[in-house]
């Protein structure tokens, strides 16, 4: 990768787990959905108009957009949810470290429904990190083993909306719009079933901290790290893009730390290398740098 590809890696990195960090500061003052739905909506507008200013051509077509639907369900209605709902219970570092299992159940997703099958390095990794998953909660309190899990089927969703995301390719959607459609799609689901549990009428008005945090949920974790993300993964490739997973939790954890309060356990820090250690293998690269 390019020195410039390493910075957009980076900046990624700290502002997909400054999700974590927002999402906590946000819940001071507004519910679970209301949350949701403010990123996903103000996510939605922000990339539309950043297809407007750029020229890209926005979705079209029923198949385009039923696939979009899929995607939006998949890939940020429900795991944004069951994060949020989780971040009510457990730290946002705890979280993030969830999160990183993402590409352990892309693995064994991929290998379930595609031609993809698992290799022994990838069937190495998948008993690494899972094992890092069974050391993170073992022990814990019911309440964090429900937030856990929820974590987890997050993850889940991020994984199976990977191999859902690989038919956009095939009909000819380009990346940005594909990210446009997908937060449409998903804020338009989550639309009657907020309006439904929240009642936003019925609200009082959040406090300028949480309004901020909102903000830049959707304006920085949201919209931009869209933009970083497809431009990183038309210059590095889907290959190097996965090394921002080792970044996350590290860029979470730091900002909790910091701004929060938040402490790091030990068993949470044994549990990351475990998932990092299986994210090694999976990716081969070390390894080939150790055999050369």
């Amino acid at each position: 990768m390019s020195g410039k590809d390493w910075i957009r890696l980076v900046v990624l990195s700290i502002l997909w787990g400054g999700s974590f960090f927002f999402v906590e500061v946000a819940l001071e003052g507004l519910p679970v959905l209301t949350l949701v739905w403010a990123r996903v909506a103000m996510g939605a507008v922000l990339l539309a108009g950043t297809l407007a200013l750029t020229g890209t051509a926005f979705p079209r077509g029923r198949a385009v957009w039923g696939a979009l639907l899929g995607m939006g369900v998949l890939n940020n209605a429900l795991p944004f949810t069951l994060f949020v709902l989780a971040q009510g219970q457990i730290s946002g570092s705890l979280a993030a470290i969830l999160n990183a299992t993402t590409p352990l159940w892309g693995v064994m997703l991929a290998h379930l429904l595609t031609p993809e099958k698992i290799t022994r390095n990838k069937a190495v990794g998948l008993a690494a990190g899972f094992a890092g998953v069974v050391v993170m909660m073992g022990g814990v309190a019911l309440g964090d083993l429900w937030a856990s899990l929820a974590c987890l089927a997050a993850a889940f969703c991020y994984g199976l909306a990977g191999v859902w995301g690989r038919r956009f390719k095939a009909l000819g959607v380009a990346p940005l719009a594909t990210a446009f459609g997908q937060v449409a799609c998903s804020s338009a689901v989550l639309l009657p079933i907020w309006l439904a549990v929240d009642q936003p009428w019925a609200m009082t008005a959040p406090s300028l901290r949480v309004i901020a945090a909102t903000l830049a949920l959707a304006a920085l974790s949201t919209a931009l790290a869209y933009l970083i993300y497809f431009r990183l993964l038309a210059s590095a490739g889907p290959t190097n893009l996965l090394l921002v997973t080792f970044l996350v939790p590290v860029s979470a954890a730091l900002l909790g730390v910091a701004f929060l309060g938040e402490s790091v356990t030990a068993q949470q820090v044994a549990g990351f290398a475990l998932i990092a250690s299986g994210l090694a293998a999976i990716d081969g690269r070390i390894l080939g740098w150790i055999k050369a």
